[in-house]
């Protein structure tokens, strides 16, 4: 997030982190992020037509708070909204973007189980 928010400011002032908030820092640190954007920027939409995509690593990030915390495509959408952990990890600023929806959740798992990425077990995003 570049611009700071009220919420990061009242965030930042806080004497101690959540067990969700190391969680999610240690995934953060640990996963190539570049590496495996790159392995599905060759089958993610181009935005030629309709709407812009939403970027790759966001939509992984997303993808994986719900691999990780068992959520649907709803429930990751509305744990976004709830939850500045889940914002912070995903990287969503709401003063300049949406959060995707359940639906474009739902392509982009399709997407990545379509090409066998998300179940290759020689597959870096294997997990």
């Amino acid at each position: 997030m570049n611009q700071q928010t009220f919420t990061d400011t009242e965030y930042v002032g806080r004497k101690r982190k959540t067990r969700r908030e190391e969680f999610l820092d240690n995934m953060n640190s640990i996963i190539p992020w570049g590496q495996w954007c790159a392995e599905i920027e060759p089958y993610y939409p181009k935005g030629r037509r309709g709407r812009p995509p939403m970027g790759i690593e966001k939509m992984l990030r997303m993808y994986l708070l719900q691999a990780w915390f068992s959520l649907s495509d709803e429930g990751v959408e509305n744990a976004m909204y709830d939850s500045y952990a889940f914002r912070k990890f995903s990287r969503i600023d709401f003063l300049t973007e949406q959060v995707p929806d359940a639906t474009t959740l739902l392509k982009f798992r399709k997407l990545l189980v379509d090409n066998g990425i998300n179940e290759n077990t020689n597959n870096s995003i294997h997990y």
